[in-house]
């Protein structure tokens, strides 16, 4: 069904053949149409199956977007499209808008269009402005124009309403125009039908002892967890996506007090963390300095980005990663059993750390690199605000005072089976 529909959208003659003969023109190749189906040297059967079309951008999903609730009550999916021009480096292209469709009815559920395309696209290997947390994000140049051969990332989170049904499987219109010399010539395409995960996510309890946390960097804006593009071993893989920094924080609002050299002053420093599941310790590592605050570390080599740390396996292919504790603070060994709420070391400041704080998410692997970032909740915590600027690890040290800048929130209030978004206050 879906096929014969992509049919009746791009197989248009004028349609077709227009977006091909620019596709292959800019590309130095020559085409002698004969008619649907026949080109010059061939004879009988059809050149093409059904629904093919020329596609000046190729597409790929990098996870299989799996449906979570959020604090505003709302579903989200959120994952990634990598797209690669097909054209030659001389011939640029511009991406206007980007549907994300039910692909059985072709119900639009998501979309990117102007800025806000441009806000959620950019070149692999060029990040958008203020995803460090330093650099000033100013608006996104607008229209988005991707250079031949050039690779993009499209970072899409999609919101659905309650009780609006998430699709089984998606599938993404690309439209625009190609830049040729001679003139543009507009393209629209449907690519990768991607099957939503029908596995839910784990609903864990805290990964922290009761009080209040600040829980920073998690999905779904321009973060460097949700952003964080990795090349290993040969691919990309997005190893952060839905990781949250946990905070401690004092009853006046403070994340530290006193000198923010001394890893004393940090309110998280030597905080206990917890299994959030029931399960086995597959991995530990222990051993590495913490780093002096506030100044950022240099990075460290890859077997120690994550800094002293443990990993559980709590369900098969799930694991739990408690990352940067304090050396000599970790309670357990590999391969032992451990209950939910039992403690398992002591938050620090190792590995690529600048503040003490705890890195917490669950990975498909018992390795940091290379895995994927599926989302999860927590049982029930209450929210107790937001904190409107960008304030996490490499720049929390830095501020005029400890003191969070807390604002009330819209969700306010009692949570269960949720994921905490980004700059939430809550308590468990």
């Amino acid at each position: 069904m879906a096929e014969r529909d992509s049919r009746k959208r791009t197989g248009r003659g004028p349609l077709l053949r227009g977006l091909a003969a620019a596709v292959l023109a800019a590309a130095g190749m020559l085409v002698v149409s004969a008619g649907p189906g026949h080109a010059t040297g061939m004879t009988g059967a059809a050149a093409a199956a059904p629904a093919a079309q020329f596609t000046p951008l190729t597409a790929a999903v990098m996870t299989e977007p799996t449906p979570f609730v959020a604090t505003d009550g709302k579903t989200h999916l959120s994952y990634e499209l990598l797209t690669t021009s097909a054209l030659p480096t001389s011939v640029p292209l511009r991406l206007d808008r980007v549907d994300v469709r039910d692909a059985r009815t072709h119900r639009v559920v998501g979309s990117l269009s102007g800025e806000a395309l441009a806000g959620a696209a950019n070149p692999v290997g060029d990040p958008l402005p203020g995803a460090d947390g330093y650099t000033p994000a100013p608006p996104p140049p607008t229209p988005t124009v991707i250079q031949g051969s050039q690779e993009w990332i499209i970072w899409l989170d999609l919101t659905l309403d309650r009780g609006q049904r998430v699709p089984r499987v998606l599938e993404h219109h690309l439209s625009g125009a190609v830049l040729a010399a001679s003139g543009s010539s507009a393209f629209d395409e449907t690519v990768q039908a991607t099957p939503t995960s029908g596995v839910a996510p784990l609903n864990l309890s805290p990964p922290v002892r009761s009080g209040t946390w600040y829980a920073s960097e998690s999905c779904c804006g321009n973060t460097h967890h949700r952003r964080g593009l990795a090349p290993i071993n040969g691919r990309f893989d997005v190893p952060q996506r839905f990781a949250i920094d946990w905070y401690r924080v004092g009853e006046h609002g403070q994340t530290w007090a006193g000198d923010p050299g001394q890893l004393t002053s940090y309110l998280s420093y030597r905080q206990p963390v917890v299994a959030a599941a029931g399960g086995r310790v597959v991995e530990v590592q222990d051993g590495i300095a913490d780093n002096p605050p506030p100044a950022t570390p240099p990075v460290p080599p890859i077997e120690d980005t994550v800094g002293n740390h443990v990993t559980l396996e709590v369900a098969p292919g799930r694991y739990l990663l408690y990352a940067h504790l304090t050396p000599g603070s970790l309670t357990v060994r590999e391969g032992e059993r451990v209950r939910a709420g039992q403690v398992l070391g002591l938050i620090g400041n190792s590995g690529n750390s600048t503040t003490p704080h705890l890195h917490f998410q669950v990975m498909t692997t018992a390795e940091f690199f290379p895995t994927d970032s599926p989302p999860f909740t927590f049982r029930q915590f209450r929210v107790l605000g937001h904190v409107q600027p960008r304030i996490w690890d490499d720049n929390l040290g830095l501020q005029p005072t400890g003191v969070l800048p807390i604002t009330p929130s819209p969700y306010d209030g009692r949570h269960r089976a949720q994921y905490p978004l980004d700059r939430e206050v809550l308590r468990f």
